[in-house]
């Protein structure tokens, strides 16, 4: 087949402009690095720059300082992203599958409260008396895994619309009729078909709770217990007092302790481990957001 000449200059306008969302996307990031690496004098006189006056680990020395307490953060993020991320997939497929059955009693009713909730919400002050006095979830691992991140509406929405159109009906009653149960049309057929939006709901679950410093802010007083964002946002708080107190200034601490390339260090450190993981779930992502929005 031979092509156009309108085919090659539409395959290269396409081209040039995935480049350039590209290298919005990317160019951020070296700008972040790169600025981490420079000296607080080149950013306070020059700005933001690729190409700084003078170069500076004095941002990362500051953190390597508190290695033992940012590797304990890390490990709790760890430990909250992979237990949140599994326990908001497994409950959002389970919803999604009981809802995705369309004999099911109250199914329009239900799928109503799921998508009321995505949209309206008690509200901060009721949420925050609910879970530290109901709950007592307060200066607990409990407060940064179950407000507002265990289950999400969209999630559910999203991975039923999945299931609803990849799984054929067929395919149930044939498992239907072999004598197997809910729990087997599940596990073996529902999830197994589902792998893609499921990966792809996991990624903004893990991400989510992996940037969450909000849950931290309300929840928790006790450092043992802080996230790497909400170690990271308290580190940058305590610069900031450094800075504004009188007494240290002029001691000299002030000039000591950096304070824009460390904000721009300890973002890179957050986003870090976020970069290495992506690419490898980077192949599901987009099959299973146009699976998963396909109307039913």
């Amino acid at each position: 087949m031979i092509k156009s000449k309108s085919f090659y200059l539409y395959q290269t306008v396409i081209h040039i402009i995935l480049i350039l969302i590209s290298l919005i996307v990317v160019v951020p990031i070296i700008l972040l690095f790169i600025s981490s690496i420079s000296s607080e004098k080149s950013l306070i006189v020059n700005g933001y720059s690729f190409f700084p006056s003078e170069f500076s680990l004095e941002a990362y020395r500051y953190i390597w300082i508190n290695k033992g307490t940012v590797l304990r953060a890390y490990g709790i993020t760890i430990f909250v992203t992979v237990t949140g991320t599994i326990s908001n997939v497994l409950l959002s497929s389970m919803m999604a599958y009981a809802l995705s059955e369309r004999k099911l009693v109250f199914r329009r009713i239900i799928n109503f409260f799921i998508f009321f909730t995505m949209i309206f919400n008690g509200g901060l002050v009721p949420a925050y008396i609910m879970w530290t006095t109901t709950f007592q979830i307060k200066n607990t691992i409990w407060a940064l895994l179950l407000p507002n991140l265990l289950v999400s509406p969209m999630n559910v929405i999203l991975i039923r619309t999945h299931m609803m159109n990849a799984v054929p009906e067929s395919l149930y009653e044939a498992a239907k009729i072999d004598g197997a149960g809910h729990r087997v049309l599940f596990t073996k057929i529902a999830i197994p078909l589902s792998k893609p939006i499921l990966v792809t709901m996991g990624l903004f679950s893990g991400l989510t709770y992996w940037n969450d410093w909000t849950n931290g802010l309300y929840y928790l007083t006790d450092p043992k217990y802080y996230s790497i964002q909400v170690l990271l946002n308290k580190m940058i708080q305590d610069i900031q007092a450094i800075q504004a107190n009188s007494v240290a200034a002029s001691a000299g601490t002030a000039m000591t302790v950096p304070q824009i390339s460390i904000r721009m260090a300890i973002a890179f450190v957050a986003l870090l481990p976020i970069l290495i993981i992506y690419p490898f779930l980077q192949k599901y992502f987009a099959e299973g957001i146009a699976l998963g929005a396909v109307k039913g």
